[in-house]
């Protein structure tokens, strides 16, 4: 299973639109933002992907509180499952407890990845290019025996993504 994970894309709709085509041009089937959209148009991008997607408000999201019914953004920390892999998303990160097989956070715009006693912890960074010139995001690779995190970054005076692969191994 490969989850698109995203955060902090601020005003920077392009942005968003060209990270959901890579992550689904790397074979995402499934679409993870960690808040901090700001604009409909973000949210717009998630739901134009055609893929199951998930979201969470950020703390600059109070504009969009009212499209929680039109679109799939919740209030943190949110608990859900795909297959047999349950997640913890949010934005800020109040609520880094392993309570989950995946717990995803931004609002930090630093890309960050732990495993901690069979808990995976995943920053993706930001999409915005604002604390520095990359945009980022993140490919999770979930097999049964392990995580395979493929963190991508682009220079904005590039037209490359750059990629690193982590592993862990997956105990359950």
């Amino acid at each position: 299973m490969k989850v698109g994970i995203l955060s902090d894309s601020h005003t920077k709709s392009g942005y968003t639109k060209e990270v959901i085509s890579h992550l689904k041009a790397s074979g995402a089937e499934y679409l993870i933002h960690a808040g901090d959209l700001c604009l409909e148009e973000n949210l717009k991008s998630l739901e134009d992907s055609g893929l199951t997607y998930v979201s969470v408000f950020g703390n600059n999201d109070f504009s969009l509180i009212s499209l929680s019914s039109k679109y799939n953004i919740k209030r943190e920390p949110y608990l859900f499952k795909i297959k047999d892999t349950s997640f913890k998303l949010m934005h800020l990160p109040y609520y880094l407890t392993p309570d989950s097989d995946v717990v995803i956070y931004g609002h930090t715009h630093i890309f960050e990845t732990d495993f901690k006693n069979g808990t995976l912890f995943i920053n993706p960074g930001e999409v915005c290019a604002r604390e520095k010139p990359l945009v980022e995001c993140v490919l999770l690779d979930i097999n049964e025996n392990e995580y395979i995190i493929s963190y991508y970054s682009r220079d904005i005076n590039s037209n490359k993504f750059l990629k690193k692969e982590i592993k862990y191994e997956r105990k359950k």
